[in-house]
């Protein structure tokens, strides 16, 4: 089943129920926005919160619960599915076993960060966790949270609250938890119900979703966390919380690229001009040698070749002499410093999604590649690691270093080059080329890295694609005889080397936006006709065709059976 057309196809939209987005800044009151008009938000048509705006609680309450254990450092063991308690009775196991479909199969089980992202429930029941009520109202107290989270009771998803008092609740969460929880909760939007839509909201929510019932039908859903500056928000539109992710994105996105993200997660050592020894430093206007120190102002480097170069320094860089008397400069740069000067100097961030995609190698390849030195990633200034400029980044630059504020790739090598592409390694041009096709940043990193998962580095959570080997064999095998068939079909498109990865739960599916294929594995004929039925809904994701299930069944069955006898592996 195609994953994007069921992202479109979300629950039945409530009627009437309208987009709403509210947020609380420090020091400010809470705002609300009604988003009915497909039109950026204007922070200058905020208008006050109301006093009696509610909202179900949904799926946020487990938010709490992961809070209150974080802060709490309190053990909490993997839940198995398929366990059920010898007391339970047969209705009561029903409807536990609907509910593990959002953690695991059974006999499988899930941990605490999976959890949150997946919405499972089941693990953070109370009573599986041990919870004493009166120890959780002691705590949220103390934390001067709102009456309703201090009663364990109301932890259920019916449970109905102030949206005003939801966001004191989200602020009463200490900065421990709730920085533990945000980078965690980055994966739901690379990962989890949100997935798909990190190139609209980039790193910068960091939210829980949540759907239910709407009274009068259908359902409404949204999200309730914070943004990448612990601001609180909450989402609320009618459908799915991924049609409301989807359809608030292009009207949230001015608001968010005004969000300040702090540089201090992690931090760089460069060594610039590695390779070209220093003669002299002087400043930018006069002949008097700069002495060793922190550099502060513009700057002129002589290099013993002859040539000289510009820099610029705010304190960030300094110049030392060595052991063996040569002069050196070495930065120490926050990481989206690093990755904003890397950007300047080997791409454009005049081109958004490029410079996004690239963001995220450059962060990636050094991550995998510097070591660590005294708490920081340390690496050289140079064309056979990553070139760094040597001034303040450009605003553009920075600003696609912060959309995807510690995105990487895991899973997968990473390189890049400026004009080349191949297998793990990102060609410039090609994803300057797909950038002006239109392609977001995750969809460009996908034609490089099919297997690779984007994640943040500081995400308990790593890869969620296990690459199934032989199934991957057999259909690169097949592809190009597969092409030959299918060329004369309209809507027919080739797909760019997708990946082919293990199926954790439920049917297979196609990953159009990741380029992937979802399934058991290459045992049977069934699970071949499998394979080739994904492949299709990918081959036709931009035609009409690639939600037509008859048409494709009928032509994965048509590609095995035109398929040699014997060729089966």
């Amino acid at each position: 089943m195609l994953a994007g057309l069921l992202a479109a196809l979300p629950l039945a939209a409530a009627a009437g129920e309208p987009l709403q987005f509210a947020w609380q800044p420090v020091g400010s009151p809470a705002a609300l926005w009604t988003l009915d008009d497909g039109h950026p938000l204007d922070p200058a048509t905020a208008q006050a919160l109301p006093e009696t705006q509610d909202t179900p609680l949904g799926s946020v309450w487990k938010l709490f619960v992961y809070s209150y254990l974080v802060d709490r450092r309190l053990p909490s063991s993997d839940y198995r599915c398929g366990e059920a308690a010898p007391d339970q009775t047969a209705a009561m196991r029903a409807q536990r076993r609907d509910d593990e479909v959002y953690c695991c199969h059974a006999g499988g089980k899930i941990g605490r960060e999976q959890a949150l992202v997946q919405s499972c429930g089941l693990y953070f029941e109370p009573v599986r966790l041990g919870l004493d009520a009166g120890e959780w109202r002691d705590y949220w107290r103390e934390q001067q949270a709102p009456d309703w989270l201090q009663q364990l009771a109301n932890l259920q998803p019916e449970h109905r609250v102030r949206v005003h008092e939801l966001l004191a609740a989200l602020r009463a969460v200490p900065e421990t938890a709730r920085v533990q929880a945000s980078h965690t909760l980055i994966s739901v939007i690379t990962l989890g119900y949100g997935q798909g839509t990190v190139a609209d909201y980039g790193s910068l929510l960091r939210a829980k979703t949540w759907t239910m019932p709407a009274p009068g039908g259908g359902s409404i859903g949204g999200v309730a966390g914070w943004l990448a500056d612990g601001t609180p928000v909450w989402l609320s539109g009618p459908g799915g919380s991924h049609r409301a992710l989807a359809a608030a994105a292009p009207q949230l996105r001015p608001l968010l690229q005004g969000v300040p993200v702090a540089d201090n997660a992690a931090c760089v050592l460069v060594d610039y001009f590695e390779r070209y020894p220093i003669r002299e430093v002087l400043p930018a206007h006069g002949s008097t040698a700069v002495p060793d120190g922190a550099l502060d102002g513009r700057f002129r480097v002589g290099f013993d070749n002859g040539n000289w170069l510009e820099i610029e320094s705010h304190g960030e860089l300094a110049l030392r002499r060595g052991a063996d008397g040569r002069s050196r400069i070495r930065g120490r740069l926050g990481l989206n410093d690093y990755v904003a000067r890397v950007l300047d100097r080997e791409g454009d961030a005049g081109e958004p999604a490029a410079a996004q995609a690239l963001a995220v190698a450059a962060r990636s390849y050094l991550l995998q590649q510097a070591p660590r030195d005294r708490g920081c990633w340390h690496i050289a200034d140079s064309s056979r690691t990553q070139r760094v400029a040597p001034r303040p980044a450009s605003a553009a630059a920075r600003r696609a270093a912060n959309w995807t504020d510690t995105l990487v790739l895991t899973g997968s090598s990473v390189q890049y080059h400026r004009d080349r592409a191949a297998p793990q390694q990102l060609s410039w041009q090609q994803a300057v080329d797909l950038s002006r096709q239109g392609l977001p940043f995750d969809a460009i990193l996908a034609r490089s890295w099919p297997e690779a998962t984007l994640t943040s580095f500081l995400s308990p959570l790593g890869g969620d694609c296990r690459p199934l080997a032989r199934a991957q064999a057999w259909i690169d095998r097949e592809i190009p005889s597969w092409t030959r068939q299918l060329a004369a079909e309209p809507g027919y498109e080739t797909p760019h080397a997708p990946a082919v990865c293990q199926l954790r739960e439920g049917r297979p599916y196609a990953d159009a936006r990741r380029n992937r294929l979802y399934v058991s594995g290459l045992v049977s004929e069934e699970d071949r006709l499998a394979l080739a039925h994904e492949y299709l809904h990918l081959a036709f994701a931009h035609h009409p065709r690639g939600q037509d299930e008859r048409f494709i069944e009928e032509r994965a069955r048509a590609l095995l059976r035109t398929r040699p006898r014997g060729a089966l592996p």
